[in-house]
C-alpha cells in the first residue's frame, strides 16, 4: 500500500478532527472545558488553528509561529546554563578528588590517625566549613543581580563586605577548634583520637581562612559567568595535592599535620591563582570603582547578612543531616557495620552531588542575572529549564545507584557485610538523588531571586520536620535500622521538591525582578526594555503558563 495515500488519509482526519474541537470550543468554552478538561494554554493553540482555518492574518497562529520560536529560546537556554555548568561540574569533581587523596594519606599514617582526622573533617564540617559556604553564598543573589544590572560598584562592595563577614566569623571558629580536645573528653571519645583530631583541626586554620578567600572570589566571578578560572585553579591544586602529602607525610614524618598542612598549602595554590587570574585579566579593573575602605566594608552589611544568614542556616542544616545520619548509624544495633557503610553510601552521594551543585550555581547566576537585567520573562524560563536538568540529572543519579549497588561497597571494603549493607540501600539512596537534584537546584533559583530566608525555612521543616522523625520511627522503632535512616531522607526529599515545585510556580517573576531593582538601587526607568532585542527575551509569558 502507497504510504503517501496513508500519510495523508491520516492529516486530513487530523485536520477534521481539530476543525471540530475548535468549532465547539468557539461555540461553548465552559462546556467545551468541562466536557474535555482541556487547559487555557491548549484551548489557545485550537483558537489559533480555528483563526487559521478562518482566514485571520499570520500572528494569530500561535502553534505554527511561536512554538519554533519557544524551542529556540529553550535550547539557547541550555546551552547558557550548561556553559556555567559543565566547567562547575569539572571543578567539583577536582575538589573530590583533593579530599580522596587526603583520606588516602591518612590511612597510610594508621588507624588513629584515619579515625583521629575523620572525626576532626566531620567537626571541621559542622562548625566551620558549612558556615564559612553558607555565608559566602548570601552574596550570590546581590552580585549575580547586580552584574545583570551593570552595577559595578555594588559587586565589588558585596565581594569586600562578605570578605569581612566570613573574617570576623573565623575568630571564633578557630577559638573552637583549639580548645576542641576538652569537648571531644568531655563528649567521651578515647583520648588519643581527642588529640589527633584536636591537632588536624588547630592546623587547618589556615585552611579555614583561605577558604574565607576563596568562596567569595569564586562567587564574584561566577555570578559573571566566568567559570574557568575555577576550573583552572582547582585542578593546579590537585596537581600538587598529593606530592605535598607525600613530602610532609613520608618526608618530614609531620602525621597527622601533614594532612592539614597540606590542605592548606593547596587552598593556597587555589587562592593564588585566582589572584592572579583577577590581576593580570582586568576583570577586577572592570567593577573596582572605588578602593578598599575600611567605612565601605563595615557600612551597609544589613542587606547581605539579610541573605548571608538565612542561606547559611539552610546549607548548614543540609550538611549536618549526613553528619547526624553517621552518629544514628552509631546507635544501631550493628553499629559497626552501619557506621562503615553509612560512610560508603555518603561518598557515593558526595560524588553524584557535583552535578546538581553545579546546577545549583549556574542556576543563581542565570536567575540572577536575568533579573537584574530586568527580564522576569527570562528569569522564568532559566528557572523552569533549571529545574528540568535538576530532574534528568536525578533520573541519571538515580540510575548509576542501582546500576552500582553490587560493586560500590568493593570499591572500600572486601567485607562482604558491610558490601551486602550497602547494595541493599543504594536503591533508596538513588530515589533520595531522584529528588534531591531537583531540589537542589530550585534552592540555586531560590538564591539567585534573593529568597534565601525562604529556602531555609523549607529545608528546617522538610529535613527535621519530617524527615528526622520518619528516620527514628523507621530506624529504631520499626527496627528497619540503616534502610530506615534513608528512608527518613528519602521523605524529606519528597517533601522538599514538592514544596519547591509550588514555591516556583506560584512566583511572581516581574515582582521578584521589582525586587531586584530595590536591591540593586536601580530604577527601572534606567533598564533596557525586555523585549528591545530578540536574544534578550525569555518565553513570553503566554508560552509557559503556572
Amino acid at each position: 500500500m502507497d504510504t503517501s495515500l496513508i500519510s495523508l488519509s491520516i492529516s486530513d482526519s487530523f485536520t477534521h478532527v481539530v476543525s471540530e474541537l475548535v468549532k465547539s470550543l468557539k461555540s461553548n468554552p465552559d462546556e467545551f472545558r468541562k466536557m474535555y478538561g482541556v487547559p487555557e494554554p491548549c484551548q489557545s493553540l485550537l483558537l489559533s488553528q480555528y483563526a487559521k482555518e478562518e482566514g485571520v492574518g499570520d500572528e494569530q497562529h500561535y502553534f505554527y509561529k511561536r512554538c519554533p520560536e519557544a524551542i529556540s529560546k529553550v535550547l539557547e537556554e541550555i546551552k547558557e546554563l550548561y556553559s556555567i555548568a559543565l566547567p562547575l561540574i569539572m571543578t567539583g569533581l577536582l575538589v573530590y578528588g583533593k579530599s580522596a587523596i587526603s583520606m588516602f594519606f591518612m590511612g597510610r599514617i594508621g588507624k588513629e590517625a584515619l579515625a583521629g582526622g575523620s572525626l576532626a573533617i566531620s567537626i571541621a564540617n559542622i562548625s566551620g566549613y558549612s558556615v564559612i559556604s553558607g555565608l559566602a553564598a548570601g552574596m550570590e543573589g546581590i552580585s549575580s543581580q547586580a552584574f545583570g544590572a551593570n552595577s559595578w560598584p555594588l559587586m565589588i562592595q558585596t565581594l569586600q563586605r562578605t570578605i569581612i563577614i566570613l573574617i570576623i566569623t573565623c575568630i571564633p571558629i578557630s577559638l573552637l577548634w583549639l580548645s576542641s580536645e576538652t569537648f571531644f573528653l568531655f563528649w567521651g571519645q578515647n583520648a588519643a583520637i581527642s588529640s589527633i583530631a584536636t591537632t588536624y583541626l588547630s592546623y587547618s586554620i589556615p585552611t579555614l581562612l583561605f577558604q574565607s578567600l576563596i568562596n567569595p572570589l569564586k562567587i564574584y566571578l561566577r555570578t559573571q559567568k566566568i567559570t574557568f578560572p575555577l576550573m583552572l585553579s582547582s585542578a593546579l591544586a590537585l596537581t600538587i595535592h598529593a606530592p605535598i602529602n607525600y613530602f610532609l607525610v613520608y618526608y618530614l614524618k609531620l602525621g597527622i599535620r601533614a594532612i592539614a598542612l597540606a590542605g592548606a598549602l593547596t587552598d593556597l595554590n587555589t587562592l593564588l591563582t585566582l589572584l592572579l587570574y583577577l590581576c593580570f585579566s582586568g576583570i577586577y579593573k572592570r567593577s573596582s570603582c572605588q578602593p578598599w575602605s575600611l567605612h565601605c566594608c563595615f557600612s551597609e552589611l544589613k542587606p547581605i547578612l539579610c541573605q548571608a544568614i538565612p542561606n547559611c542556616i539552610s546549607v548548614c542544616l543540609e550538611w549536618w543531616w549526613y553528619e547526624l545520619m553517621i552518629i544514628l548509624s552509631g546507635s544501631l544495633t550493628n553499629a559497626a557495620e552501619a557506621v562503615a557503610t553509612m560512610g560508603i553510601l555518603i561518598q557515593a552521594t558526595a560524588l553524584v552531588y557535583q552535578f546538581p551543585f553545579a546546577l545549583n550555581q549556574a542556576a543563581s547566576t542565570r536567575v540572577g542575572n536575568e533579573l537584574g537585567a530586568n527580564r522576569p520573562s527570562r528569569a522564568r524560563t532559566s528557572s523552569i529549564v533549571a529545574s528540568s536538568c535538576g530532574v534528568l540529572t536525578g533520573l541519571a543519579a538515580m540510575s548509576f545507584m542501582v546500576t552500582m549497588r553490587n560493586s560500590w561497597g568493593y570499591i572500600f571494603t572486601n567485607d562482604r557485610a558491610i558490601v551486602s549493607l550497602a547494595a541493599a540501600a543504594l536503591p533508596i539512596v538513588g530515589l533520595c538523588e531522584l529528588g534531591n537534584c531537583p531540589q537542589t537546584t530550585a534552592c540555586g533559583v531560590l538564591r539567585g531571586s534573593a529568597r534565601t530566608t525562604l529556602g531555609a525555612c523549607i529545608n528546617l521543616g522538610s529535613f527535621y520536620g519530617v524527615g528526622f522523625p520518619v528516620a527514628l520511627l523507621m530506624g529504631f522503632t520499626m527496627d528497619m535500622g540503616l534502610l530506615g535512616l534513608w528512608l527518613g531522607l528519602l521523605a524529606a526529599q519528597i517533601v522538599c521538591v514538592a514544596i519547591m515545585v509550588v514555591v516556583l510556580i506560584t512566583t511572581d517573576w516581574k515582582k521578584q525582578a521589582e525586587r531586584a531593582r530595590e536591591l540593586t538601587g536601580i530604577d527601572m526607568e534606567e533598564d533596557q526594555p525586555e523585549d528591545s532585542t530578540p536574544s534578550d527575551q525569555g518565553l513570553d509569558s503566554d508560552t509557559l503558563h503556572n
